[in-house]
């Protein structure tokens, strides 16, 4: 029997565990990359953990989401993981040089290398043939140290490209068709495997459009093969000697299987407020819009750029709305201003931001009041743009220039026939923006930077016997990480104080969340199913845990939160029969008598008495060998701590 491309990289990386689905693996991880909302805190528990250098093949530090200076805090911590990357081994990607997954792709990514990285959309190192997978930056940083990263041995889905895609319809239709299939919640435990004669007409930045978005999929990760059209990219990026055919057995045996024929595919867009929330153009009508923003690590690519300036030349922005542009990294930039496609979407009238995350993570441009905005963004989360009301819609770049132009909702493919747009032979290479580090035997010579507005790790301590506390909250479904933990300008900034990021968590459903979880001491949320999607900030575990909160009981996980919580020594804790969610009231005092020795004995079935009601409630609390020892412990620090001893 035949392996799927998954099965193969994943069974060249394995160093703990077995191949079998559904059971925790351990894997080898090559390369590992931090963004600077999440670099800092990832880079204060590398520290904690006394290993001097970093063991990875490569380890890259990007700032790329707090670019917005309007306070020192920003400016301290790039400082701080500039000073950190250079002297324990890490390449630093300075602020202007890009977007981390867009340069990551461009500059260091590798077929068939392993890839975590602390941001979720880390799979868009899938468009290239990587295992590349969103975590926490405490897993990240055990990574760095050369330990092992776990994940469930995952299912996988295969993915059917058939066909070509008609003018004007893009890559990201192709993931809005699958995120309209599966849903949200549809990837949890798998990976997507992208295959077929239809996935030799995409190109690496339209592969890795779709394996970025796959996050939204709540997939472990995606992956296309490599291929010829591989090998073309990394030659015109100057690193052809990284390239390595791979693909899946013909007789390789899938979990599920998914058909696209990507000829018949049309201009799609999400609708408020959920990626999977999916509809035709043509079905939404022209309907009038308020702003366009084109960008994001989902769509700033030289070719999504070209296909924008070629749109927009010879026209003018419409009067009533704001269009900005940004460009995914220094190289695009480079590239848009010497072929003169920059000068285009200047004079159409665009406002050209600089090459970062920016509006996606509410980080300015955030529309008016129940404003319509449509973006080449990955998430359209309430609340995520910035302002509260605003109607976000997830478009690909053709519908976002071709509906800025006209000032409504727009099919692009009543512009007329669609050039064809070739990447180049080769990209414009300058790396000055890439600082190595020292080498180790100067280690020593280095001076880590630090500034006042960076927090120690918040205080952890082993399991408690018993948990006998009150639920400070109750949620629904579909809570995001974004509820749990918001992003944006005024909070952002924050990220590397935990004590003050903590007021503002679960602001966005109950703005009195803060002082009374922390007025109880300590407390247990509940929720509903999926909860937890989206982001793979850290901070939305850490922030519970400066608050008291000891144990999260919900209908269902999202994957990379549940990994959070277990890592910060939060008891995560799903309903057996999730009725008994309508059992709970916030306020009720929950009880789990000798939960330490339960889950010490290997127990997966506990009982929360609710006191009360005096109702008896099944919970589930799923912990393999490593991660019981992490709950224990108090969370992943302590237990590596204790490990490395």
């Amino acid at each position: 029997m035949g392996l799927t491309l998954t099965e193969k990289i994943l069974k060249a990386h394995l160093v703990d565990g077995e191949m079998v689905k559904g059971q925790e693996i351990g894997i080898k991880i090559d390369q590992t990359l931090t963004q600077d909302a999440t670099g800092t805190m990832a880079y204060l528990e590398y520290e904690a953990m006394g290993v001097p250098r970093v063991k990875t093949e490569r380890s890259v530090a990007y700032i790329d989401h707090n670019t917005l200076q309007n306070g020192f805090e920003n400016a301290d911590d790039h400082r701080f993981i500039g000073s950190v990357a250079k002297k324990h081994g890490i390449y630093f990607s300075r602020p202007g040089n890009g977007i981390c997954h867009q340069v990551h792709l461009e500059r260091f990514g590798i077929p068939g290398k392993t890839l975590i990285g602390s941001d979720s959309h880390t799979p868009t190192g899938g468009g290239i043939g990587m295992i590349a997978i969103g975590a926490g930056g405490l897993d990240v940083a055990v990574a760095m140290g050369g330990g092992a990263y776990y994940i469930t041995c995952p299912k996988v889905v295969k993915v059917e490209l058939t066909g070509k895609l008609p003018s004007w319809v893009a890559a990201k239709d192709v993931i809005l068709e699958v995120l309209k299939r599966m849903s949200v919640k549809g990837g949890v435990g798998k990976v997507i495997e992208y295959c077929g004669e239809g996935v030799k007409t995409l190109s690496v930045p339209e592969r890795a459009t779709i394996t970025n978005m796959g996050a939204e999929l709540g997939a472990t990760t995606s992956i296309f093969p490599s291929d010829e059209i591989t090998k073309e990219f990394l030659k015109a990026q100057q690193r052809e000697d990284v390239w390595t055919e791979l693909s899946a057995d013909s007789d390789a045996i899938y979990d599920e299987e998914i058909v696209i024929n990507l000829s018949e595919l049309e201009p799609l867009a999400a609708c408020p407020h959920s990626p999977d929330n999916v509809k035709s153009v043509k079905e939404i009508g022209k309907i009038k819009i308020d702003q366009v923003c084109i960008g994001s690590c989902t769509n700033s690519s030289l070719m999504d750029m070209l296909k924008v300036a070629h749109i927009l030349k010879g026209r003018t922005v419409h009067p009533d709305v704001s269009l900005a542009i940004a460009p995914g990294s220094k190289q695009v930039l480079n590239m848009l201003a010497e072929n003169g496609a920059l000068s285009i979407m200047i004079d159409a009238g665009a406002r050209i931001l600089e090459s970062a995350c920016g509006p996606c993570i509410g980080m300015g441009q955030s529309p008016n009041s129940k404003g319509i905005s449509l973006r080449t963004f990955n998430r359209n989360f309430e609340g995520r743009s910035g302002t509260k009301d605003g109607q976000i819609y997830l478009v690909s770049p053709e519908v976002a220039a071709a509906s800025a132009v006209a000032g409504v909702f727009s099919d692009p493919r009543d512009l007329g026939d669609m050039p064809e747009f070739k990447l180049p032979e080769v990209f414009k290479i300058n790396d000055n923006m890439i600082v190595p580090p020292v080498a180790e035997a100067d280690m020593d010579s280095v001076e880590i930077l630090r500034g006042p507005n960076i927090k120690p790790f918040p205080t952890t301590s082993p399991l408690d016997s018993s948990i006998d506390a009150g639920v400070s909250l109750k949620v629904g479904d579909n809570i995001t990480t974004d509820h749990i933990m918001p992003a944006g300008a005024k909070i952002l900034p924050l990220r590397s104080n935990i004590p003050a990021i903590s007021q503002h968590c679960f602001t966005i459903c109950d703005e009195q969340f803060p002082s009374r979880a922390k007025e109880m001491g300590k407390s247990i949320i509940v929720g509903g199913s999926n909860y937890g999607q989206g982001s793979s900030r850290e901070h939305a575990a850490l922030a519970p845990l400066y608050l008291g909160i000891k144990a999260v009981l919900v209908k269902s996980f999202a994957r990379i939160h549940r990994a959070n919580l277990i890592n910060a020594g939060i008891l995560p804790l799903t309903f057996v029969n999730e009725a008994d969610y309508d059992d709970i009231s916030q306020g009720d005092q929950l009880v789990l008598d000798n939960v330490r020795g339960e889950i010490e004995a290997g127990k997966s079935e506990l009982t929360v008495i609710n006191k009360t009601t005096g109702k008896e409630i099944k919970v589930m609390c799923e912990l393999s060998g490593r991660t019981k020892d992490i709950i224990l412990a108090g969370g992943l620090l302590d237990y590596t701590r204790e490990a490395l001893k």
